[in-house]
C-alpha cells in the first residue's frame, strides 16, 4: 500500500495550504485527495467570472500566520495564486478521488477511495469545506412525522421496527446494510430499475443482504408524498401503492461533512466536532482545517488553520512525519 507522511482530504484553500505548510517544513510525501476534477472546485464552479474573492469575513481582519496569504482579488487572480502554489511546492493532488472511509490499523490511518484502501499515513488532515445540508425530497415532510424522518445515515442502529431507505447511491446501500443489524425489516426504495452509481463492494454487500432477505429492494419505485399514520409514516408511491414504516432515511446525496466525520469516529458536541486548540479531533493524528474547523470563517482564517495544524503535527508527531 502506498505510504505518505500526511494525507490531506480536500484540495480547497485550506487543503492546499496544509500541503504548502508541510512542504515548507520538509515533510514529504504529502498526498492530497480531491473528489472534484480540479482544485478549489467551489470557487471554480460557483463564482462568476470576475467575482471578488475576499480575504476576510464580514470585515473581520485576520493577520496571516503562515506562508499562504492574499488580499481581496478577483476569482481569476486568486485561482492563479493557488495554481502557483501547486507548481512552486509541487503538491501531489489526486483528483477524482473521494475519500469515503478512514480506518486506523497498526498505528496508521488507511484511506479508502472507491472500494479500495489506497494509502496509509500516520496523520490525516480533513479540509472538506463547510457544513452543508443534505438533499431533501421535493414534497414536504408533514410535521406530524418529522421525528421519524431522517436525512443522514444513523450513527447508531435503532432496535426493531420497519424502516425505509430512499436512494440509490453508496450512502443508501451502506445505510440499508447497516440497519439490518438491529431493525426487523429494511426496505430500500430507488426510482430507477437498477443501480448504476454504487461501488462494487457496496453493491455486493447490498445484493447479499437482499438474497438473505434482510433487505427488500424496491427498484423502479417513486414516492409521491408522505402522510401521518397511527402506526408511523405512510408512504404513498406514484403508482398508488402505500406502505407504512416506523422510520424513513433519505440518502439522496449532498451528505454533509458532519456525516462523514461521525462515520470515521469523530466526536461531536452541540452539533460541532470536538476539537482542541490546534484543531485536532478525539482521534489522535486526525485534524480538521478550514471552514470545517471554524464553521464560519474566511479564506485567510482557513490558511491560518493550516499553519497551526502543521506546526502542531511537528510538535506532537514529529517522529512520525520527519
Amino acid at each position: 500500500m502506498e505510504k505518505a507522511k500526511i494525507a490531506v482530504v480536500g484540495a480547497g484553500p485550506a487543503g492546499i495550504a496544509v500541503g504548502v505548510e508541510a512542504k515548507t517544513q520538509g515533510i514529504s510525501p504529502v498526498v492530497i485527495f480531491e473528489k472534484a476534477e480540479t482544485f478549489c472546485d467551489t470557487i471554480q464552479r460557483l463564482y462568476r467570472p470576475g467575482k471578488r474573492v475576499d480575504a476576510v469575513y464580514r470585515k473581520m481582519v485576520v493577520e496571516p500566520l503562515g506562508v499562504c496569504s492574499f488580499e481581496t482579488e478577483s476569482k481569476e487572480d486568486f485561482l492563479k495564486r493557488m495554481e502557483n502554489y501547486l507548481k512552486e511546492y509541487e503538491l501531489d493532488i489526486r483528483y477524482r478521488s473521494e475519500v469515503n472511509a478512514i480506518q486506523k490499523d497498526n498505528g496508521v490511518y488507511r484511506l479508502r477511495v472507491g472500494s479500495e484502501f489506497v494509502l496509509e499515513a500516520p496523520v490525516v488532515v480533513i479540509a472538506i469545506g463547510i457544513f452543508g445540508k443534505p438533499r431533501k425530497p421535493d414534497y414536504p415532510i408533514p410535521k406530524e412525522v418529522r421525528d421519524r424522518v431522517f436525512f443522514e445515515a444513523p450513527c447508531e442502529c435503532p432496535s426493531g421496527g420497519k424502516v425505509l431507505v430512499v436512494g440509490g447511491g453508496d450512502t443508501a446501500a451502506e445505510t440499508a446494510c447497516f440497519l439490518c443489524e438491529g431493525c426487523e425489516e429494511v426496505y430500500l426504495s430507488y426510482r430507477r430499475p437498477k443501480f448504476f452509481r454504487i461501488n462494487p463492494v457496496n453493491l455486493e454487500n447490498l445484493e447479499k443482504k437482499a438474497e438473505e432477505g434482510r433487505v427488500k429492494l424496491m427498484l423502479n419505485t417513486d414516492i409521491d408524498h408522505l402522510e401521518p399514520d397511527p402506526a408511523g409514516v405512510k408512504v404513498v408511491f406514484k403508482d398508488g401503492n402505500t406502505m407504512v414504516f416506523d422510520r424513513i432515511y433519505y440518502c439522496l446525496g449532498g451528505s454533509t461533512p458532519a456525516g462523514f466525520l461521525r462515520s470515521i469516529g469523530v466526536e461531536f458536541q452541540d452539533g460541532k466536532p470536538v476539537l482542541d486548540e490546534y484543531y485536532e479531533t478525539n482521534l489522535p493524528g486526525v485534524f480538521l482545517a478550514g471552514d470545517i474547523a471554524l464553521e464560519k470563517g474566511s479564506i485567510m482564517a482557513a490558511f491560518n488553520t493550516a499553519h497551526i495544524v502543521v506546526k502542531r503535527i511537528l510538535e506532537k508527531y514529529g517522529d512520525l512525519v520527519r
